[in-house]
């Protein structure tokens, strides 16, 4: 073994042990996933030895706001959050450079995965198809436009993720949850975001939950919500 693969064999060790566990990410499955999934194969080669540290990598050179991989911490909450099951079809908005839709999709039947910049598109195509994730489709859209059109195409949903933060749900979008599926989205400002997750109740009926605080980069174009004016 070479001495750069025991580095990051030995950093990924140090990720789930000292990052990921302390933040309440117990579930053995997800566990599993982060020792088996290569995160260093989804970042940019000038940033591949940052990979598996305890920040938000960026994914343009020079760095680009928003355009990021969040956490290792925060992917791993979420993915735990989500419950997925092996029959789940899920929707995220945001692929990045598709590290997160590798991890769902190890875990659910389909995934499908939503990028509105079209080189960070072709980057996690190329990326999943090199970790072997041919459950895992991305399409270049703007998940936002025209009431969520892009989305409505495969849905429902057993689950949805918004892999960056937005002001509020848009009911559209959980429109598009089948009945007993959840959404996962982070909403708020930059000052303060709570990871938010919805579960539809009924066809009519949702059920919300804030389980923890975090900052993330916003997703481009979703709706704000109405502001006052005089």
């Amino acid at each position: 073994m070479s001495a750069t693969a025991f580095d990051f064999e030995q950093a990924r060790f140090n990720m789930i042990e000292q990052q990921i566990r302390p933040w309440e990410v117990l579930d053995a499955r997800v566990l599993a996933l982060l020792a088996v999934v290569k995160r260093e194969d989804f970042v940019p080669e000038a940033y591949r030895a940052l990979a598996l540290s305890d920040l938000e990598i960026p994914l343009s050179r020079p760095a680009v706001e928003g355009e990021c991989m969040l956490a290792p911490k925060v992917e791993a909450r979420t993915l735990q959050e989500l419950q997925l099951r092996p029959t789940d079809h899920v929707l995220e908005v945001g692929a990045g450079s598709g590290y997160m839709a590798a991890l769902m999709g190890r875990l659910a039947r389909q995934v499908l995965t939503l990028e509105i910049n079209p080189r960070l598109a072709d980057m996690a195509r190329a990326n999943l198809a090199r970790a072997g994730a041919t459950n895992v489709k991305v399409k270049t859209a703007d998940a936002a436009a025209a009431r969520f059109a892009a989305c409505a195409e495969e849905a429902p949903y057993d689950a949805i993720v918004l892999s960056g933060g937005v002001a509020e749900v848009p009911t559209d979008l959980l429109e598009l949850l089948r009945v007993g599926g959840r959404l996962l989205a982070f909403v708020g400002d930059e000052v303060v975001m709570r990871a938010t997750v919805v579960t539809r109740a009924g066809e009519a009926s949702y059920h919300s939950e804030q389980p923890w605080d975090i900052v993330v980069p916003r997703l481009r174009n979703f709706p704000e919500p109405a502001r006052f004016r005089f």
